[in-house]
């Protein structure tokens, strides 16, 4: 890694400062090529000047034929040959250029009249290539033509005499020339590349160090936290060194697996815990030592009236209101560091909870680690003690009708069977004695039934337990009683949930529960009225609302409703209510009970929802429960 971040940085340091080297070349190499056609073009202009001056003075007092063109170039020659001025002229144009090859006076058949090279004179001009075209080509044209071949460029100064080309001077400009020119520079400039390079790899290294120390700090930490266990070491030795970051990702990759591991753990025990908390009836609140609530159960919002998932985070005196009995008795607890022990407190209605505050501390250092709050319903208690006296009475009864049932049916078998024989020998001689018979044997009869109805209510019921949806079983129920209940002048709204409730029941038992019910509260209206079936969740719990516009429950006989026999209708056997209790029972669930005087009665049938409804295993095959009696 540090390698790489070295050639990186040193990489794009060198190439933009090669890029910067390349640019600046190349406007020198512009720069000398424009210099060099400036400095040789007056120098050829300087020629030319002193070539006009020698022609002046040398033709001055001649007379030539015009059209004697031989004797005419002869003077010329003579007078630029005499001219001193010319030729002092040619011999100091290297002063003025430094590319400047050689100066030629040349004729208009390119025949060298005179030259800084006395060897060319008399012959003829070679051609050379013009030295615009060099000025005017790209900087790698210009680069080549440089370094390449030597060449001689052409810098050329016409001088015309009544407008007809006469002669011309040109000034040869070699490339080696241009190159001894800018060399010193492009020196320079390479070793500015170089010294660039050093310290760009310099940086690059110490930036590499600078930039992985943290790496390396992350590295030491990831090791105290995730030590490398002995068997990661192979067994020929220690393993091959790995690079810091390849070391660092290892590591990060082993940690962030195992905190995948441990945030499965805690998610099942989170749902374990959840689970513990949602069945709780009691409120529980768990602080920290800063006074923060950590642990909320879903029953602590009926006693504080706050949605539990706005409690967590809030500090004690945010969640306990002051305005409020129980929360100004726990924030009071909480101010002082006081600890209560099942304080009962009364409500503004009236409603009685016992409310437990306990500190929680270090063993050695008495350091306070939080507090513990625990709210309980003494009425729910209370209700819960009646129900399960209830379920003991209703148990007792069980036990009781199936041995009085069993011992009073053969004495009634005997007496019917002597009855019969009796009514045989005194035959229809005796008509006072045959009513009378009858009227034993009618009443034999109904004491059969009676004691059937008990030994029926006492036997043990068969459960076919399976997970369905509830909406579904409450949808067969609606169908079958809208059809008897119209007949009564009742109508029956029913409202189910548009999401379905899995439920683990006995779909018929169940569904005999609820026909009960409903039957229960058309009787109760005889004059026609309005039967409400709302099925909705509560939790983990179904709750199955039937509501009618009867006369009311009055509260003296509220408690006896479900008691076997117990009935205030003509004609009504006193065993619906109670067998619905019973099935209710039988399902884990409850019958609630809620009635004013003239205004109607609502039956709520509370039945625990299916594992499966909120997430915590698959659906399962139907299971064959048998339960004994009514003992719970």
């Amino acid at each position: 890694m540090k390698t790489k971040l070295v050639l990186a940085i040193t990489g794009l340091v060198f190439l933009i400062a090669g890029l910067l080297s390349l640019v600046f070349v190349s406007h020198m190499v512009d720069a000398a090529i424009q210099q060099s056609d400036d400095s040789n073009r007056m120098v050829a202009k300087w020629v030319s000047f002193a070539l006009q001056n020698a022609l002046l003075a040398g033709l001055k007092d001649q007379t030539v034929d015009p059209n004697d063109k031989q004797k005419l170039q002869e003077l010329v020659r003579a007078a630029i040959k005499d001219s001193e001025f010319l030729g002092a002229t040619l011999d100091s144009a290297n002063m003025y250029s430094a590319t400047e090859y050689d100066v030629n006076i040349v004729d208009t058949k390119s025949r060298v009249l005179l030259s800084t090279f006395p060897d060319n004179e008399g012959k003829v001009l070679p051609w050379r290539p013009k030295y615009s075209d060099l000025l005017a080509a790209d900087p790698i044209t210009k680069m080549r033509e440089i370094y390449g071949p030597a060449k001689v460029f052409d810098i050329a100064v016409p001088l015309d005499s009544n407008g007809q080309p006469f002669l011309s001077v040109h000034v040869g400009v070699r490339t080696t020339l241009l190159q001894a020119v800018y060399e010193p520079s492009l020196k320079e400039a390479f070793t500015l590349m170089a010294f660039t390079a050093g310290a760009a790899l310099i940086a690059a290294f110490l930036l590499s160090n600078l930039a992985l120390r943290p790496l390396e700090e992350i590295s030491m930490q990831l090791d105290y936290w995730n030590p490398t266990p002995a068997e990661n070491v192979s067994a020929g030795g220690a393993q091959p060194p790995l690079d810091t970051a390849k070391r660092v990702s290892t590591k990060i990759e082993q940690i962030g697996q195992r905190m995948r591991n441990v945030e499965e753990v805690f998610s099942a025990l989170k749902e374990n815990l959840d689970q513990v908390l949602g069945n709780l009836q009691d409120g529980i609140l768990l602080f920290t030592g800063d006074g923060r609530a950590v642990l909320v159960s879903e029953a602590a919002q009926r006693f504080l009236h706050i949605e539990s998932d706005n409690i967590l985070g809030l500090q004690a005196r945010e969640i306990f209101d002051n305005s409020t009995v129980l929360g100004r008795t726990l924030r009071e607890a909480f101010d002082a560091g006081v600890t209560l022990v099942q304080e009962e407190v009364q409500t503004e209605t009236g409603r009685r909870i016992q409310a437990s505050v306990d500190f929680i501390y270090d063993d050695h250092t008495r350091m306070g680690l939080g507090a513990l709050v625990t709210l309980h319903d003494l009425e729910s208690v209370e209700q819960i003690e009646s129900e399960l006296e209830l379920s003991r009475r209703m148990a007792a009864i069980g036990r009781l009708t199936a041995g009085v049932g069993h011992e009073v049916k053969n004495p009634i078998n005997a007496i019917v069977v002597h009855l019969e024989l009796l009514k045989n020998k005194l035959g229809a001689d005796h008509p006072p004695a045959t009513r009378h018979l009858e009227v034993i044997d009618a009443e034999i009869h109904r004491l059969d039934r009676v004691v059937q109805t008990l030994v029926d209510f006492s036997r043990p019921v068969e459960l076919r337990l399976q997970e369905q949806d509830l909406c579904t079983v409450i949808g067969d129920v609606l169908a079958l009683a809208d059809e008897e209940l119209s007949t009564r002048n009742v109508k029956l709204e029913g409202r189910l949930p548009d999401h379905p409730l899995i439920v683990n029941v006995d779909a018929d038992l169940l569904k005999q529960a609820a026909i009960n019910v409903i039957l229960n509260g058309a009787q109760a209206m005889p004059d026609g009225g309005a039967l409400r079936v709302t099925l909705e969740e509560d939790r983990k719990m179904a709750v199955l609302r039937i509501a009618d516009e009867g006369t009311g429950i009055p509260p003296e006989i509220r408690e006896k409703i479900f008691d076997l026999y117990f009935t205030t209708k003509s004609g009504g056997s006193g065993i619906g209510l109670a067998m619905t209790y019973r099935i209710l029972q039988l399902h884990h669930g409850s019958v609630d009970v809620q009635s004013k005087v003239g205004r109607g009665t609502e039956f709520s049938l509370r039945i625990p929802l299916a594992a499966t409804e909120w997430g915590r295993r698959h659906l399962q095959p139907a299971i064959v429960e048998e339960t004994k009696g009514l003992e719970t």
